[in-house]
Protein backbone atom coordinates (compact mmCIF):
# COMPACT_ATOMS: atom_id res chain seq x y z
CA UNK A 1 0.00 0.00 0.00
CA UNK A 2 1.35 3.32 -1.09
CA UNK A 3 0.17 6.35 1.10
CA UNK A 4 0.94 9.50 0.03
CA UNK A 5 0.69 12.82 1.58
CA UNK A 6 -2.10 14.51 0.24
CA UNK A 7 -2.45 18.38 0.57
CA UNK A 8 -6.20 19.07 1.84
CA UNK A 9 -6.69 23.11 1.05
CA UNK A 10 -8.47 24.50 4.20
CA UNK A 11 -12.05 26.41 4.08
CA UNK A 12 -10.07 29.83 3.73
CA UNK A 13 -8.16 28.48 1.28
CA UNK A 14 -10.81 26.95 -0.89
CA UNK A 15 -12.31 30.36 -0.67
CA UNK A 16 -9.47 32.83 -1.69
CA UNK A 17 -9.45 34.10 -5.48
CA UNK A 18 -6.45 32.19 -6.64
CA UNK A 19 -5.84 34.93 -8.83
CA UNK A 20 -5.92 37.71 -6.05
CA UNK A 21 -2.45 37.22 -3.53
CA UNK A 22 -3.22 37.32 0.11
CA UNK A 23 -2.34 39.52 2.29
CA UNK A 24 0.87 38.63 3.41
CA UNK A 25 2.03 38.05 -0.23
CA UNK A 26 0.93 41.38 -0.90
CA UNK A 27 3.16 42.58 2.34
CA UNK A 28 0.27 44.77 3.45
CA UNK A 29 0.65 44.87 7.63
CA UNK A 30 -2.05 45.39 10.10
CA UNK A 31 -1.53 49.07 12.42
CA UNK A 32 -0.38 48.46 15.42
CA UNK A 33 -2.86 49.89 18.73
CA UNK A 34 -0.76 52.64 19.37
CA UNK A 35 -0.81 53.63 15.52
CA UNK A 36 -4.69 53.42 15.15
CA UNK A 37 -4.90 55.62 18.64
CA UNK A 38 -3.03 58.02 17.10
CA UNK A 39 -5.12 58.10 13.94
CA UNK A 40 -8.51 57.58 15.77
CA UNK A 41 -7.19 60.96 18.04
CA UNK A 42 -6.27 62.68 14.44
CA UNK A 43 -9.53 61.57 13.16
CA UNK A 44 -11.77 63.15 15.66
CA UNK A 45 -9.76 66.36 15.35
CA UNK A 46 -10.42 66.72 11.58
CA UNK A 47 -12.42 64.10 10.01
CA UNK A 48 -10.58 65.48 6.24
CA UNK A 49 -7.22 64.52 5.97
CA UNK A 50 -5.19 67.40 4.56
CA UNK A 51 -1.81 66.35 2.27
CA UNK A 52 0.31 67.92 4.61
CA UNK A 53 -1.37 66.60 7.47
CA UNK A 54 -1.28 63.34 5.62
CA UNK A 55 2.41 63.27 5.37
CA UNK A 56 3.04 64.33 8.89
CA UNK A 57 1.02 61.00 10.16
CA UNK A 58 3.04 58.44 7.76
CA UNK A 59 6.33 59.66 8.95
CA UNK A 60 5.28 59.50 12.72
CA UNK A 61 3.44 56.39 11.93
CA UNK A 62 6.34 54.84 9.71
CA UNK A 63 3.38 54.16 7.20
CA UNK A 64 3.38 55.02 3.28
CA UNK A 65 1.05 58.40 2.56
CA UNK A 66 -1.21 56.10 0.64
CA UNK A 67 -1.93 53.96 3.80
CA UNK A 68 -2.64 56.67 5.79
CA UNK A 69 -5.00 58.08 3.01
CA UNK A 70 -7.09 54.57 2.46
CA UNK A 71 -7.14 54.18 7.13
CA UNK A 72 -9.23 57.77 6.43
CA UNK A 73 -11.29 56.91 4.21
CA UNK A 74 -12.37 53.78 5.14
CA UNK A 75 -12.89 55.14 8.95
CA UNK A 76 -15.10 57.88 7.39
CA UNK A 77 -17.13 55.07 6.20
CA UNK A 78 -17.40 53.57 9.47
CA UNK A 79 -18.26 57.42 10.86
CA UNK A 80 -21.04 57.46 8.17
CA UNK A 81 -22.40 53.83 8.91
CA UNK A 82 -22.38 54.93 12.67
CA UNK A 83 -24.01 57.87 12.01
CA UNK A 84 -26.55 56.55 9.92
CA UNK A 85 -27.55 53.79 12.70
CA UNK A 86 -27.65 56.47 15.45
CA UNK A 87 -30.21 58.38 13.13
CA UNK A 88 -32.47 55.01 12.38
CA UNK A 89 -32.30 54.31 16.43
CA UNK A 90 -33.35 57.88 16.89
CA UNK A 91 -35.95 57.64 14.41
CA UNK A 92 -37.06 54.32 15.79
CA UNK A 93 -37.69 55.56 19.54
CA UNK A 94 -39.55 58.66 17.89
CA UNK A 95 -41.96 56.57 15.82
CA UNK A 96 -42.34 54.23 19.09
CA UNK A 97 -43.49 57.26 20.78
CA UNK A 98 -45.54 58.82 18.25
CA UNK A 99 -47.52 54.80 17.68
CA UNK A 100 -48.11 54.77 21.37
CA UNK A 101 -49.76 58.17 21.42
CA UNK A 102 -51.40 57.06 18.03
CA UNK A 103 -53.00 54.22 19.91
CA UNK A 104 -53.39 56.35 23.15
CA UNK A 105 -56.05 58.65 20.79
CA UNK A 106 -57.54 55.84 19.64
CA UNK A 107 -58.31 54.76 22.62
CA UNK A 108 -59.53 57.88 23.63
CA UNK A 109 -61.56 58.61 20.30
CA UNK A 110 -63.40 55.27 21.18
CA UNK A 111 -64.31 56.08 24.64
CA UNK A 112 -65.62 59.43 23.27
CA UNK A 113 -67.73 57.91 20.82
CA UNK A 114 -69.32 55.58 23.62
CA UNK A 115 -70.06 58.80 25.84
CA UNK A 116 -71.66 60.36 22.42
CA UNK A 117 -73.50 57.77 21.80
CA UNK A 118 -74.60 57.42 25.56
CA UNK A 119 -75.77 60.99 24.87
CA UNK A 120 -77.28 60.89 21.84
CA UNK A 121 -79.50 58.33 23.39
CA UNK A 122 -80.65 59.93 26.29
CA UNK A 123 -81.62 62.54 24.17
CA UNK A 124 -83.85 60.40 22.20
CA UNK A 125 -85.18 58.56 25.47
CA UNK A 126 -85.84 62.41 26.76
CA UNK A 127 -87.30 64.06 23.48
CA UNK A 128 -89.92 61.39 22.66
CA UNK A 129 -88.95 61.18 19.32
CA UNK A 130 -88.01 59.09 16.84
CA UNK A 131 -85.63 61.07 14.79
CA UNK A 132 -82.12 59.74 14.45
CA UNK A 133 -79.24 61.09 17.16
CA UNK A 134 -77.84 62.93 14.68
CA UNK A 135 -80.09 64.45 13.83
CA UNK A 136 -81.11 65.94 17.46
CA UNK A 137 -77.49 66.55 18.10
CA UNK A 138 -76.87 70.13 16.76
CA UNK A 139 -79.84 71.48 18.18
CA UNK A 140 -78.07 70.58 21.62
CA UNK A 141 -74.97 71.63 21.09
CA UNK A 142 -74.07 74.56 19.85
CA UNK A 143 -70.41 76.28 18.58
CA UNK A 144 -71.74 79.61 20.60
CA UNK A 145 -72.30 77.68 23.55
CA UNK A 146 -68.94 76.65 24.88
CA UNK A 147 -67.36 78.07 28.14
CA UNK A 148 -63.79 77.53 29.41
CA UNK A 149 -63.53 73.93 29.92
CA UNK A 150 -64.69 73.22 26.34
CA UNK A 151 -68.07 71.89 27.76
CA UNK A 152 -71.39 73.18 25.22
CA UNK A 153 -73.75 75.42 28.19
CA UNK A 154 -76.27 74.82 25.57
CA UNK A 155 -77.50 71.42 27.18
CA UNK A 156 -79.10 73.29 30.00
CA UNK A 157 -81.31 75.40 28.03
CA UNK A 158 -82.31 73.01 25.68
CA UNK A 159 -86.51 72.55 26.32
CA UNK A 160 -87.04 68.57 26.62
CA UNK A 161 -91.17 69.76 27.10
CA UNK A 162 -91.48 67.17 30.10
CA UNK A 163 -90.61 69.39 33.25
CA UNK A 164 -88.83 67.92 36.15
CA UNK A 165 -87.82 64.31 34.43
CA UNK A 166 -86.29 65.88 31.72
CA UNK A 167 -84.38 68.52 33.53
CA UNK A 168 -82.94 65.72 35.63
CA UNK A 169 -81.70 63.73 32.25
CA UNK A 170 -80.54 67.07 30.99
CA UNK A 171 -78.39 67.29 34.38
CA UNK A 172 -77.24 63.58 33.89
CA UNK A 173 -76.66 64.19 30.23
CA UNK A 174 -74.26 67.51 31.08
CA UNK A 175 -72.65 64.83 33.33
CA UNK A 176 -71.94 62.33 31.48
CA UNK A 177 -70.98 64.51 28.72
CA UNK A 178 -68.55 67.08 30.99
CA UNK A 179 -65.52 65.40 31.98
CA UNK A 180 -64.56 68.23 34.31
CA UNK A 181 -67.49 67.49 37.06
Amino acid sequence: MDFRCINIPTERQQNQDPAKPSIQQRGIRRLTQAQVRLLETSFTTDHKLQAERKLQLAAKLGLAPRQVAIWYQNRRARHKTQTVELDYRAIQLKLEDVLAEKRSLEREVGMLKQELNKAQEMLLRASGTGSSPVASLPSVISASGVDDHGSSSSLQNYNYGSGNVAELQAEELYTCLSPWT
